[in-house]
């Protein structure tokens, strides 16, 4: 048998999220089913984090199981055949049986897109943030900046849970979040341990709730330290919300994301990550 580790670029916006579902609008079930077409055979896909309806990936990271003899090319060129153009493997590579796309990975990271003018932008949509703001009016990005250290470090996230996340413990580590403001758009980028389901959007909500001045920056600290989800902001929009990279230990060899197709190119490239 062999395990084979793939990376995955898709726009979510068409889709009912990555989990297989009965109505077999999703990501899964669409890469699935090109599999099929290409081996001949159903094979099952492990991923590294389920991404809900509406939400990209740039770096997704998935495994699988086969006894079928294939380049690295030919899986790549193979599969995307029958894939839709939304939806795009980026390398396949044969990884040691140790390896589990899910339970390795030791960092995610996120990045969130924010447009914040005073009318829609079309080419857009769905694959940004849309916050309406009157002309000359801007995010305060520097209060977002200080709300968020307060993120940094092993924390309880139960204020930024969703009621049906079935991750075992709130606790993760954050280990970066950084604010870039550009014209009408804000990029977000979110480094941590590992989310919960819903996590970044709930943040988000509560850091433009700081951003437009409705709460000051010490207010994210006291929702944290609440473990009340009841307490934070609604739940943010998922349009502008990316998987851009997961990490694993060097010995797999597991290629780094590369977001220079994406809004985010160049927005983070002199920073440490």
């Amino acid at each position: 048998m062999n395990r084979i580790a793939i990376g995955l670029h898709y726009d979510g916006a068409a889709f009912s999220g990555w989990q297989s579902q009965p109505h077999r609008n999703t990501v899964q079930d669409h890469l699935e089913d090109a599999i099929e077409r290409f081996a001949g055979v159903r094979l099952l896909t492990t991923v590294a984090g389920r991404t809900d309806a509406g939400v990209h990936a740039l770096g997704q990271v998935i495994h699988l199981d086969t006894t079928l003899e294939r380049t690295t090319f030919s899986w790549v060129r193979g599969i995307n055949a029958f894939l839709p153009p939304s939806i795009a493997l980026q390398w396949a590579r044969p990884v040691d049986e140790s390896f589990h796309a899910r339970f390795l990975a030791f960092e995610r990271m996120y990045y969130y897109a924010l447009y914040t003018g005073p009318h829609r932008v079309p080419l857009a949509h769905g694959r940004a943030g849309y916050l309406m703001l009157p002309p000359g009016q801007k995010l305060d990005v520097d209060a977002m900046q200080a709300a968020s250290r307060c993120l940094l470090g092993e924390q309880d996230f139960s204020s930024f849970r969703a009621a049906e996340c079935q991750a075992k413990s709130p606790v993760k580590t954050m280990y970066d979040v950084t604010l870039k403001a550009d014209g009408n758009w804000v990029f977000l980028r979110f480094r941590a341990s590992a989310f919960l389901h819903h996590m970044v959007r709930n943040l988000m909500g509560c850091l433009v709730a700081v951003g437009r001045g409705r709460y000051p920056p010490e207010w994210l600290a006291e929702v944290l330290a609440a473990r009340d989800r009841k307490l934070a902001a609604p739940t943010f929009m998922p349009d502008g919300l990316y998987l851009a990279d997961v990490k694993y230990p060097e010995a797999y060899q597991i290629p780094a994301a590369d977001p220079s197709a994406s809004l985010f190119h160049g927005v983070f490239r002199h920073d440490a990550a």
